[in-house]
C-alpha cells in the first residue's frame, strides 16, 4: 500500500466500530486472502480509513493461530486437488494433506472441517505439512489414555497369532495380548482364538514406541477372586478336592482347584515308579487330590494322588510268598543287580548272583535289559523294609547236579584259558561252567611268580578236577596233576651232597635259579655264589651260564632245592676253582678262603616265600603241631595241612548263593573281580 493511500480518508456511512468489525469479517473469510479483503473494504464502503502498515500487520497478526509441530488441531479445506488437499488451520500459510490419507477421499468438499496432525512446519518446499492419518491415530491414542487411566473395560478384535501371544484390534489400532494374559489356564491352541471379540483391559502403555498391552486375564482373575477366597479359607490338611490338570512340568502336575492351583508332586502320583508325570496323567483331564500341606503365606498347596489308595505293601502277603513266581518289568539297572516292578509300588531285586547258576553274571545288562519284561520266583519277603528278594535261575533246574555227574574228581578235560590272575588261571570247561587252577598247580617243578610265564590266555590247557564245591558252586582245577609227582623221584636223585651241574635260568635279588638236568627249578643263594661277596649278580653271571653245584637242601614238602656253587668247589683243585673265578671274576674271590663261607637255611628264606605261594602256611601248620606234640595249647591257624596242600586251593565262585541282600558280595568275589 503506498503512502498517499495511508493519508487518503475514505468516506464511511457507518460509525467507526461497525467499519472495524466489517473488516474483521471479511478478513477472516477463508477462501480469500486478508489483503484482498482489506481491498474489497476499502473498495466497497464508503468511509475514511487511516490504517499504516503496522497496523495492518497487529491486525493480520492478532488473527493467526501459534501452531507447533506433533499437535493435533481443527482446520477447514480451502482447496482439493488431484493428490493434495489444502486446509487452512488459522496459520500464515495454508497446510497441506495428501489425498491418500482421508477415507473417502471424494465425499469431502471445500468448507468441510477436519482434524489434522501438524507433522512439519515447513518442508524443502516451505510448506505446512499435515497428516489426517496421524491426527485420527492421536485421537484415539488419547482415548486409549484414558482406558488405560480409569482401567475401564474395551472390547477388541483378535487379529492375528505372533511370537509370545495376539494381535488385537483395539479402536483401530493393533495392540498386544500376551500368550499368558488370554486366560487364567494355559492356552493349548492360540490359532481357535483368532477372529474372537474379547473383553480386555489396557495393562501398559509405552509412550515413546507408541505400544499398547491388554489382558484378557485380569478380568478372569478379578471374576475368580471371590471363588478363590472361599477355596482357601476352606483347605485343610487331608481335604480331598477335585480340580484339573492345568499344567504338567518334569517335577510334578499343576491343578487347578477352581481358581487356586496346587502342585502335585512327581512322587506323590503313584505308589509305582512314575519316569514322567504325563505317564500318569494329561492335560485338562479333571483328577481327584487330597491336601497334603497348605501354607497360607505363601499360598502353596501341596497335593497328592497316591493317598487315595493303600499301600500295595499293606496287602503284599495276601498275593505273594515265598516261591510265587511272578512276572515285572526292568525298570532299574544297577552294578549289583536289577529291580522288577511285579504292580504299582512294589519293586523286587534280582541280585546277579540269582541271574544264572553258571554264568559268572558281572552286570546285570549281561541278561537283562530295561524295560524287558521277565519272570522270577520270590526268594525272600522283608514286609518291614519293604524289600522283596528275587530270583531268575530258580525258573531252572540247578545243573550242578547234572555238572557233579559229568566233572567228577580226577577226570581230565580240556579248557580254554579265559582270564588270569596273580593267584591262578580260569579255564572255560564248556560255555558258563569255569574253574580255577591255583598257581602252585600248574607245575611241579617251575617256580612261576605269576600266570602269564606259564599260559597265555585263550590257549587251551588240560587240568584235572581236584575238587567241586557244589554248595559254592566252585570248581577246583589242577594242570601239574596231568603228571605223577616227581618229587618222589627228586628226593631219591638230589640229596644233600649230591653234585651236579646246573645253567641259569633266572637272575633274582638273592641269588639265582638255575634249571637242574630233569627239568626241576634249583635255587642258588647269592652267599653261595662266590668265595666273596657278590654285590651286584649280574655283572659276573649270565642267563644260560652252566654252574658247579651241590645239593644243600633238600624239602620235598615245600618243593625246594637249594644247591651251592662254594660247597661244589671247597675239595677241587686249585686249577678249577682258580678256572671258575677266571669265569666269574668276583673281587676277591681268589683270596677268600673256602673255610670261611658256610650254608644256612636262613638264607633261602627268600625264596621259600616268593616262589613258593604255601611256604607259610606250611611253616605255620608245622610250628602248630610241634607245639601240639610238646603239649601246648594252640589256636588252629589257616594254614593248611601239610600232607595235601596243593589240593586245597582256592577256586571260583560261579555264583555264589547267598544274598537276597542288595548289595551283598563276599570278599572272595570281589577279590576275584577286582583281580579280574
Amino acid at each position: 500500500m503506498s503512502d498517499n493511500a495511508n493519508n487518503t480518508e475514505l468516506p464511511v456511512d457507518v460509525n467507526t466500530d461497525n467499519q472495524t468489525n466489517e473488516m474483521t469479517v471479511l478478513m477472516n473469510q477463508p477462501k480469500r486472502r486478508s489483503v484482498e479483503a482489506l481491498a474489497e473494504l476499502i473498495e466497497h464502503g464508503n468511509f475514511t480509513f487511516e490504517l499504516d502498515d503496522n497496523s495492518i500487520k497487529q491486525l493480520y497478526d492478532s488473527k493467526i493461530q501459534t501452531i507447533k509441530e506433533d499437535e493435533l488441531v481443527k482446520g477447514k479445506i480451502v482447496e482439493i486437488t488431484k493428490d493434495e488437499v489444502f486446509v487452512d488451520i488459522g496459520f500464515k500459510s495454508m497446510g497441506v494433506v495428501p489425498k491418500s490419507e482421508l477415507i473417502n477421499a471424494e465425499t469431502y468438499q471445500i468448507g468441510d472441517e477436519v482434524d489434522v496432525f501438524v507433522e512439519r512446519m515447513e518442508d524443502a518446499s516451505g510448506r505446512l505439512i499435515l497428516s489426517r492419518r496421524r491426527a485420527d491415530f492421536m485421537r484415539i491414542w488419547e482415548e486409549i489414555l484414558s482406558l488405560y487411566e480409569k482401567q475401564e473395560v474395551v472390547k477388541v478384535k483378535i487379529l492375528r497369532r505372533i511370537k509370545g501371544g495376539m494381535v488385537v484390534d483395539l479402536m483401530g489400532i493393533e495392540a498386544f495380548l500376551p500368550g499368558s494374559q488370554i486366560d487364567v489356564r494355559p492356552v493349548r491352541d492360540f490359532d481357535s482364538w483368532v477372529g474372537k471379540t474379547i473383553e480386555v483391559k489396557v495393562v501398559k502403555v509405552n509412550h515413546p514406541n507408541e505400544n499398547v498391552v491388554v489382558s484378557h486375564k485380569v478380568l478372569l482373575e478379578e471374576a475368580l477372586s471371590e471363588q478363590r477366597s472361599q477355596i482357601m479359607s476352606k483347605l485343610e490338611k487331608g481335604l480331598v478336592l477335585e480340580g484339573v490338570v492345568k499344567a504338567i512340568s518334569d517335577f510334578g502336575v499343576f491343578v487347578d482347584l477352581g481358581g487356586v492351583d496346587g502342585l502335585v508332586h512327581i512322587t506323590d502320583l503313584s505308589w509305582g515308579r512314575v519316569t514322567h508325570p504325563s505317564e500318569v496323567v494329561s492335560l485338562d483331564e479333571t483328577v481327584k487330590v487330597v491336601v497334603l500341606e497348605f501354607d497360607e503365606e505363601k499360598k502353596r498347596i501341596s497335593l497328592g494322588m497316591k493317598q487315595l489308595t493303600p499301600h500295595p505293601w499293606d496287602t503284599i502277603g495276601e498275593k505273594y510268598e515265598k516261591g510265587t513266581k511272578v512276572t515285572g518289568k526292568v525298570v532299574s539297572l544297577t552294578d549289583y543287580g536289577a529291580f522288577i516292578e511285579i504292580e504299582k509300588g512294589i519293586e523286587g531285586l534280582i541280585h546277579i548272583s540269582e541271574m544264572s547258576w553258571t554264568q559268572h553274571v558281572k552286570h546285570p545288562s549281561q541278561v537283562v535289559s530295561m524295560g524287558q519284561v521277565v519272570d522270577a520266583i520270590v526268594l525272600n519277603i522283608d514286609k518291614e523294609n519293604k524289600k522283596l528278594a528275587l530270583g531268575m535261575k530258580q525258573l531252572e533246574p540247578d545243573p550242578w547236579e547234572d555238572l557233579m555227574r559229568k566233572y567228577p574228581l580226577d577226570s581230565r578235560h580240556t579248557g580254554i584259558v579265559r582270564n588270569l590272575t596273580n593267584f591262578g588261571v580260569f579255564v572255560e570247561l564248556e560255555p558258563g561252567v569255569d574253574g580255577l587252577v591255583h598257581i602252585s598247580d600248574l607245575s611241579w617243578t617251575k617256580k612261576i611268580r605269576h600266570p602269564g610265564e606259564f599260559v597265555k590266555k585263550g590257549e587251551r590247557l588240560e587240568v584235572v578236577v581236584i575238587g567241586i564245591d557244589p554248595e559254592q558252586r566252585r570248581i577246583a582245577l589242577g594242570h601239574k596233576q596231568i603228571q605223577d609227582n616227581p618229587w618222589d623221584y627228586f628226593e631219591s636223585k638230589y640229596q644233600i651232597g649230591f653234585e651236579t651241574e646246573a645253567k641259569i635260568e633266572r637272575i633274582i635279588e638273592k641269588g639265582v635259579i638255575v634249571e637242574l638236568p630233569d627239568g626241576v627249578d634249583g635255587f642258588v643263594p647269592v652267599s653261595q655264589l662266590s668265595f666273596a661277596p657278590v654285590k651286584v649278580i649280574s655283572e659276573y653271571f649270565k642267563v644260560g651260564d652252566i654252574l658247579p653245584l651241590k645239593v644243600v637242601e633238600f624239602d620235598k614238602e615245600s618243593k625246594k632245592i637249594v644247591l651251592s656253587v662254594v660247597e661244589a668247589l671247597r675239595n677241587k683243585e686249585q686249577a678249577v676253582i682258580d678256572a671258575y673265578n677266571a669265569a666269574h671274576p668276583v673281587p676277591n674271590a681268589d683270596k677268600a678262603s673256602p673255610a670261611d663261607i658256610s650254608y644256612d637255611s636262613s638264607q633261602a628264606d627268600f625264596f621259600n616265600e616268593e616262589y613258593n605261594p604255601d611256604y607259610k602256611a606250611i611253616k605255620m601248620k608245622a610250628e602248630e603241631m610241634k607245639a601240639m606234640a610238646l603239649g601246648l595249647d594252640v589256636i588252629p591257624s589257616s594254614g593248611l595241612p601239610t600232607e595235601n596242600y596243593s589240593s586245597v586251593t582256592p577256586i571260583v565262585n560261579q555264583n555264589k548263593d547267598n544274598s537276597n541282600s542288595e548289595e551283598s558280595k563276599s570278599e572272595t568275589e570281589q577279590n576275584t573281580e577286582t583281580n579280574s
